[in-house]
């Protein structure tokens, strides 16, 4: 039970994440109105600690990427973890 929790909240973070990204790229939304402010502020969050180690590669930011991947390891340990605890 704990580790189905655990699984959808990396899925959510992982759509904020896709979510942040794709919108900025499309200049029409104005991430400072809601509810596009709390989804950045989160993001920022999240993206904080890898943005600070991995610089990015001319125009090209690849921080979310190997965020999403990081986060996926993370995620598989935590839940087999959980799993051999019963939980």
């Amino acid at each position: 039970m704990i580790s189905y929790f655990v699984s959808i909240t990396f899925r959510i973070v992982y759509l904020i994440i896709i979510i942040v990204v794709l919108l900025s790229w499309i200049p029409i939304f104005d991430t400072r109105k809601e509810p596009l402010a709390s989804l950045v502020r989160v993001y920022d969050m999240i993206m904080t600690p890898f943005k600070a180690v991995i610089p990015p590669i001319g125009m090209l930011d690849i921080s979310p990427l190997i965020a999403i991947i990081i986060l996926q390891i993370i995620e598989k340990l935590i839940i087999t973890a959980l799993l051999q605890f019963g939980l």
